[in-house]
């Protein structure tokens, strides 16, 4: 059996960068993390538009807003100091209707309530900023920026090795139960055992919760979400980042245009049920894992709340013609012809009981273990700073 004194399971952008702070505040500290897939970054955080994300969107006070503004700050540093591409290049969000105003507006005040950088500008400046995106008023916030996530978390692998962790591929875990001194866990790899134990498995984080007897306060939820690329002739229609004004009820961004720090531009995304919990094709089904979802009480809630919503979700996965009318809302001169299939993402999406969708950050303690239950959108812009709140989690008890 293989022994440390943290465990991490999920090699992800989240339990790499809770592995870096580990092993640079406690370097005479045993680290090892386990990862299911062969490679690294395989699901969310390989799979996502790569945005360093402001804080505009979050309650000020809450957890995502504050992890949000620290680790931006904490990514850029590391970016800089270890020589990634990124970019601060700035993002509008565009209100396109009357009725959006008055919620440009609330995003405005929120954002400065969390210290972003952030200005409503009328129509006229916003065509200076990107001169084909229509609107009839937008926030600018020029301190969003772009960046490689799944770059990232190669670095941060390696630094975690270089200080002496271990990061171990396909090792997926089937058993995994506490003791008096630690934990337990049996894998694809052979068996570990920790004083300490920390879930950072995204997709499946409950399910792992699970297997360690904890009863989890929701259920995570796949949604897919589905991306074009415009066609190379068509990227100097968005210069940066556009997005629309979200629904404030429903924690999905809507379609958006996403400039990359390769250059490329995504269109997209927008948010369907998955069939299996890395169902990233339309055909990707696992029986047990949809009757799961189907069978669960707060997805069948949540169903019933949101079906107007889920069905132009799904109408527009189905219609190519109706996601294009979705992008002309924000760039008319979009066409049909300017977009080509990209490579779609799964989001894990905890559902509590009662149907609600979990929109912060939800941790859960046991004596031995941390449990990274929901860690949405933008955990990857606050990875370094979740690592950072993880690590002083288990210090209190180190």
């Amino acid at each position: 059996m293989k022994w440390s004194d943290v465990l991490i399971v999920g090699g992800g952008i989240v339990g790499l960068a809770t592995a870096y702070q580990l092993t640079r505040n406690y370097p005479h500290l045993r680290v090892q993390v386990l990862e299911k897939e062969q490679q690294l970054a395989q699901h969310q955080s390989g799979r996502n538009s790569g945005v360093l994300h402001s804080g505009i969107y979050y309650k000020p006070g809450s957890l995502k807003a504050l992890t949000c503004r620290r680790g931006k700050l904490l990514m850029q540093a590391f970016c800089e100091h270890e020589a990634i591409p990124f970019e601060i290049c700035g993002k509008v969000i565009v209100a396109t209707g009357q009725r959006e105003l008055p919620t440009l507006q609330m995003l405005a005040e929120r954002g400065q309530a969390n210290g972003v950088q952030c200005e409503v500008i009328p129509v006229e400046r916003l065509r200076e900023i990107e001169p084909h995106a229509a609107g009839l008023q937008a926030i600018y916030v020029p301190e969003a920026g772009i960046v490689d996530f799944r770059r990232v978390c190669e670095r941060l692998a390696e630094r975690v090795r270089e200080a002496g962790g271990e990061v171990v591929t396909g090792a997926k875990v089937f058993v995994m139960r506490e003791v008096s001194d630690g934990v337990e866990v049996h894998t694809t790899q052979g068996d570990f055992a920790a004083h300490y134990f920390v879930n950072c498995a995204g997709l499946y984080s409950d399910e792992i919760a699970r297997l360690s007897g904890l009863s989890t306060p929701a259920r995570i939820v796949p949604f897919r979400g589905e991306y074009y690329l415009l066609s190379e002739e068509a990227r100097g229609l968005c210069r940066n980042l556009i997005y629309p004004v979200p629904d404030p009820q429903f924690p999905f961004l809507g379609v958006h245009f996403t400039r990359t720090i390769s250059g490329e531009v995504e269109c997209g995304p927008n948010a369907v049920l998955a069939f299996a919990r890395e169902g990233y094709r339309k055909t990707d089904i696992r029986w047990r894992e949809l009757w799961t979802t189907l069978c669960y009480p707060g997805f069948l809630r949540l169903a019933r709340r949101y079906w107007r919503t889920g069905s132009g979700e799904m109408w527009r996965s189905l219609s190519k013609r109706a996601f294009v009318r979705s992008l002309q809302r924000l760039v008319p001169e979009v066409k049909a012809e300017h977009l080509r299939p990209a490579p779609a993402g799964v989001r894990a999406q905890a559902v509590a009981p009662d149907g609600k969708m979990l929109d912060d950050f939800v941790w859960v303690d046991t004596p031995r273990a941390v449990h990274v239950l929901n860690a949405p959108s933008p955990a990857a812009t606050a990875s370094l700073a979740i690592g950072e709140q993880i690590v002083q989690r288990l210090a209190e008890r180190f």
